[in-house]
């Protein structure tokens, strides 16, 4: 059984989300897991209904969130997808995130990949996005898919697997999941997988009591930090392909800048949530990735305790 579970793919009929589309299916047929698909219809904001037929308004709106979803389930099953349910929610306009993370917990996925914009390097500003709030509020992780460095969606013989997966590492118990799920990928897709750790403490350089000597020695700390980790992916039975110890005041800046360096088709990470729509992540390392990496991202954090079942479509 794979670690991710049941997989949500969330539809909008861009060609990000169809980019997202092809990398959802590609993993449900690699490891073996459900492929579940949710289009949010919006429902506008009418004021004072009853002078504006507000319940046929709204009804026209659900027929045609109908229509939308048939169509995008077309696409992926047209990708070579299959779908092994369809889930329609509607929801205020401007606000899809919140219906796809309650599905998510609904339904028990154990990831959601939506697709998002990019800019291009560290430039990309994608905050207050609906990729990025299901970052932020999601119980399990979830997969954020962009195009090239461009931002231009990848080719429609475009996959993004087997690739060059970069794995953060800290150590934490969120990095830890995010290891047992980034070494399951490389191995399932035949990827090769890289590790990072950042050492963060090189800022301290611009202080004069810091001398040479004792920043060696912290750097030395931040090596066995990444060692032990390497042993521990290796304990497991996993290949490393590479090790990468880097030094700077910023985690983000660091993974961001290797994982262009390295050519990565995949960065993945850890991080820590709240629980439901409560959860916030922003500010954090990984969100940050999430807004300026070139290539897709896997956010990862420890489970929700509580799952419920699948529940009918609306």
């Amino acid at each position: 059984m794979s670690v991710l579970g049941r997989i949500l793919l969330a539809v909008d009929g861009s060609e990000e989300a169809m980019l997202a589309a092809r990398a959802a299916v590609e993993l449900a047929e690699k490891t073996g897991s459900e492929l579940h698909v949710v289009y949010v219809g919006e429902l506008p904001v009418v004021y004072r209904p009853e002078l504006h037929g507000y319940q046929a308004i709204l009804e026209e709106h659900r027929i045609a969130a109908r229509r939308q979803l048939e169509e995008q389930v077309e696409r992926v099953t047209a990708t070579g997808g299959s779908v092994a349910q369809a889930h329609l929610r509607t929801g205020p306009v401007g606000r899809p995130d919140e219906q796809i993370v309650a599905l998510a917990e609904e339904a028990g996925a154990g990831l959601i990949v939506v697709g998002s914009r990019g800019l291009g390097g560290l430039k990309r500003l994608l905050l207050g996005s609906v990729s990025e709030s299901v970052v932020r509020h999601a119980h399990c992780p979830v997969l954020v898919v962009r195009g090239d460095r461009e931002g231009r969606p990848a080719g429609d013989d475009e996959g993004v697997f087997p690739t060059r997966i970069l794995l953060a590492v800290d150590g934490s118990e969120e990095a830890e999941r995010a290891a047992v799920i980034a070494l399951e990928l490389a191995e399932k897709t035949g990827s090769e997988l890289h590790l990072v750790h950042v050492g963060v403490e090189y800022h301290l350089l611009v202080h004069d009591y810091v001398k040479t000597s004792e920043y060696e020695q912290i750097k030395e700390d931040r090596r066995k930090v990444l060692g032990e980790q390497v042993e521990l992916i290796e304990g497991r039975g996993g290949a490393v392909a590479g090790a990468h110890l880097r030094m700077g005041d910023r985690v983000d800046v660091e993974v961001v800048d290797l994982a262009e360096e390295l050519e990565a088709g995949l960065v993945v990470v850890g991080n820590r949530g709240l629980g439901r729509m409560e959860r916030s992540l922003l500010g954090s390392a990984s969100g940050s990735i999430v807004r300026h990496a070139h290539c897709p991202v896997l956010v990862v954090r420890e489970e929700s305790e509580e799952k419920g079942g699948a529940t009918p479509d609306e």
